[in-house]
């Protein structure tokens, strides 16, 4: 039996632009099947993510989210592990570990979204939110939308935002943090937020036009982070309906209230990849779910196996 080769995911060098292309192939060729299933044990979740491309490969990642971790000195909020699977005959390839996995993950689904939806002549990025997926989601939307110019970093705590914009450093970036998130938000051309919070910290009136709204943090129906308004207002693009629509706050509290309806949703991640409108003008507001699945794990998985590969070939 081959070895299975281990892989620090955290010890990789991943070039943002190169994984987005990864993701958007991985589109291209099809999602196949995919499962999710959610123990919690409030405010702590176990997400068990499994995904199958027939005939390419297959695999599992358990991810445990314990919310309060980076706040008490505990380590990261999400920790992780990953198995890649031969498609052809099963055999295990690949244990991953690392947290920068569902980061870059993350980061890369929010990132290829942008890139389809966001206009191109993007310059003010505002992101409400300073935990750990922060700054490789700033990494990732600076490679996919270069022109932008101004990041603006909003959190709850102050001292955070402050950190983040300092450890940060861009040539030729203005990288701040700011205490007002509705000004910050009212000059942005792209906002992501990166919360775990169950109370919306994005206001739709504040949006506006032309922006393009990432919103990464909610994956249960009890947790949001845009207010009605904002669905409203915008036109809706998930990266997969099923877990998009069905599990996540913004959706299932717009739709319980009437203020959307399942069939606003104009078009999942892989739909956009084959070609299905996204933007229509420069002035309408575009909003992108970036609720995850096994497919996008499976994806990236994929794409560390053949990286790692090489590294060990070189090395």
């Amino acid at each position: 039996m081959a070895s299975i080769l281990a892989i620090d995911a955290d010890a990789l060098a991943v070039d943002p632009l190169w994984l987005v292309e990864r993701l958007r192939d991985g589109h291209r060729q099809g999602i196949g099947a995919v499962e999710r299933l959610l123990l919690q044990e409030p405010p702590n979740s176990l997400m068990t993510w499994v995904a199958w491309q027939p005939g390419a490969a297959l695999s599992a990642k358990l991810a445990a989210v314990f919310p309060g971790n980076e706040a008490c000195g505990a380590g990261p909020n999400i920790r992780s592990v990953v198995v890649l699977f031969d498609g052809q005959d099963g055999r295990p390839q690949a244990v991953i570990t690392g947290e920068s996995f569902t980061r870059a993950k993350t980061a890369a689904d929010s990132a290829l979204g942008a890139d389809l939806l966001a206009r191109p002549d993007a310059q003010v990025l505002a992101v409400l939110g300073a935990g750990a997926q922060a700054e490789t989601q700033i990494r990732y939307l600076l490679a996919v939308r270069p022109s932008i110019r101004r990041v603006a970093i909003w959190n709850r705590t102050a001292k955070k935002a402050r950190a983040l914009a300092a450890a940060l450093s861009v040539p030729g970036i203005e990288i701040g943090a700011v205490e007002d998130a509705q000004a910050a938000v009212r000059t942005a051309d792209i906002v992501s937020c990166v919360t775990a919070s169950r109370d919306p910290v994005l206001r739709g009136a504040w949006l506006q036009p032309g922006a393009h709204v990432d919103l990464v943090g909610s994956f249960t129906p009890e947790m949001r982070e845009a207010d009605d308004e904002a669905m409203r207002r915008a036109r809706l693009f998930v990266d997969t309906r099923r877990f998009a629509v069905g599990h996540c706050g913004e959706f299932t509290q717009a739709i319980a209230a009437g203020t959307i309806a399942p069939a606003d949703v104009i078009a999942e991640l892989a739909e956009l990849c084959d070609g299905a409108p996204g933007r229509r003008s420069a002035d309408e507001v575009t909003l992108f779910k970036n609720a995850g699945g096994g497919h996008l794990d499976l994806m990236v998985a994929r794409a560390f196996y053949d990286l790692a590969s090489i590294d060990l070939m070189q090395g």
